[in-house]
């Protein structure tokens, strides 16, 4: 079993009063683009992590049988916050999981299978998704890597434990620039949305 985390406990600060995740991007919240790629995706349980507005997100989110959500009231504390309330839902019948990013709406069914399809190498316990020598997100990590992802602190996320753990860690190419673009300010969102 693959489990994802999905991150969705921001403020969205840069989008100055604005929550981005339920902002409109091709005619439907930002949230659901990769939303509905986890869902056709070979992930078998989706982890929403809420936290700033949500109610607001819950509210407009695709429906799936796939997806629980779960309440981050310390998401102010940083996307470390956020990582370690969604750890808490994943459970040893997990082979591995992924840490997504809800405001990465460009990220498809086939980058994210491909991270479920690594999670099966037996020498490695983490899984860097690379285009053209650029690290993006999601993240893929073996259950075995749970302890080390509690222990982080702060806004600095997993990449940091993935600095300290090289040898445990796996580039996967990937042909999608899609896995470097996040959406933080208007001016990511097209204004023909």
């Amino acid at each position: 079993m693959i489990s994802a985390i999905l991150l969705a406990a921001g403020k969205s600060k840069r989008l100055k009063g604005e929550n981005k995740l339920i902002k409109n991007f091709k005619g439907k919240p930002l949230i659901n683009h990769i939303l509905k790629s986890l869902i056709k995706s070979k992930v078998n349980k989706i982890i929403i992590v809420l936290g700033f507005e949500e109610k607001k997100i819950r509210n407009v989110t695709l429906k799936s049988k796939k997806i629980a959500f779960l309440i981050n009231s310390n998401y102010t504390k940083g996307i470390s916050s956020s990582i370690k309330c969604g750890l808490k839902k994943i459970s040893k019948k997990n082979e591995g999981f992924l840490i997504a990013h809800a405001d990465m709406p460009l990220v498809s069914k086939t980058i994210l299978n491909t991270l479920c399809s690594a999670l099966k190498n037996k020498n490695k316990e983490i899984f860097v998704p690379v285009y053209k020598k650029k690290v993006g997100n999601p993240l893929a990590f073996k259950y075995s890597m749970i302890k080390s992802l509690k222990k982080i602190k702060g806004d600095s996320g997993a990449k940091k434990l993935i600095r300290f753990n090289k040898s445990k860690a796996q580039k996967v190419k990937v042909n999608s620039k899609s896995i470097l673009i996040d959406f933080d300010q208007l001016k990511d969102f097209p204004s023909t949305t």
